[in-house]
């Protein structure tokens, strides 16, 4: 029998819920998660809905999705996703998000290939003050990867968005963990070997992405962990494409290099990461007065 309560609880949740009208289908994970475009019916504007169903997912990944949603509501910044507002009934939670009508950065580089040092340092820019934030509230992302870096606009003013915090977790300075979540192509050696870690897997992430960047594809590949684990253990020199080697210049191989180290200990901080050779010519605050304000992110 179902209780009042209970009723009551489902039906302000189809309420909620009907102020949005479902378009398409962008995706998700079946069945767990499910994300659609819609329109807010009173306001006309258009927003992602992202479904998680809370049966059948474990209770760290449910406090995982709780951490989302308080960092999530507790920020407001160009370069992470921005929660409109979350419905919840007795099966599901579902999260209103910003539309990014430019896709993910995966799209992108599938669209652009490769991209120039001058773009692959404006989007990293971006990426690293999503970081910064992320980094002030100690939040480690866990799942970095281009499918969860979102484009607000599939034209010139694209600003990114990081997104999909649902591997999320706060580990403050000096606590470890160990639960083993991300992508393998992206994920950090040290949680591929079940040890513990902490927010340096995210920097092994930003590493494998920007290396993707600038070449088109992942530093490592195995057609299972077993053989990427190796191929990361057996790596003596980044596989930088010879075409495109000799026309990077040193600092953007450095920096691959420093963030996509085996060894955690000497990896790059953030801090390190985000004084790197790299940026030099291009500090954080004037660059994104120019993206905000409409920089060229075209793929030349």
């Amino acid at each position: 029998m179902v209780e009042a309560k209970d009723v009551n609880y489902t039906s302000a949740a189809i309420a909620a819920l009907d102020e949005y009208e479902l378009k398409e289908s962008l995706g998700g994970e079946p069945p767990l998660t499910a994300v659609w475009k819609a329109v807010h019916r009173p306001s006309g504007q258009e927003v992602a809905v992202k479904r998680v169903r809370l049966s059948g997912i474990s209770q760290k990944l449910v406090e995982c999705l709780e951490c989302e949603l308080s960092f999530l509501a507790s920020v407001s910044h160009p370069n992470i996703i921005r929660l409109l507002d979350v419905i919840r009934d007795k099966e599901c939670i579902y999260l209103v998000l910003e539309f990014c009508a430019g896709g993910d950065l995966a799209s992108y580089l599938r669209q652009c290939g490769r991209l120039h040092e001058h773009i692959v340092r404006k989007f990293m820019i971006q990426l690293g003050s999503g970081l910064n934030v992320m980094h002030s509230h100690h939040i480690i992302h866990r799942d970095l990867k281009p499918e969860n870096i979102l484009l607000s606009a599939p034209n010139s003013d694209a600003v990114l968005k990081i997104a999909d915090f649902g591997f999320s977790r706060i580990v403050q300075p000096g606590e470890y963990t160990d639960f083993v979540c991300g992508s393998p192509l992206y994920m950090a050696p040290e949680v591929m070997q079940f040890q513990k870690y902490d927010y340096k897997v995210d920097m092994w992430s930003v590493g494998a992405i920007l290396f993707e960047l600038l070449n088109g594809y992942p530093p490592f590949s195995g057609r299972n962990n077993v053989q990427l684990l190796k191929s990361i253990r057996d790596c003596r020199s980044l596989p930088f494409s010879q075409l495109i080697r000799p026309n990077l210049h040193p600092e953007s191989i450095d920096i691959c290099m420093k963030l996509l180290c085996i060894n955690p200990a000497f990896r790059l901080s953030f801090d390190e990461f985000f004084n790197h050779e790299f940026f030099r010519n291009q500090r954080v605050e004037p660059l994104f007065g120019a993206l905000e304000s409409g920089n060229n992110l075209s793929c030349n």
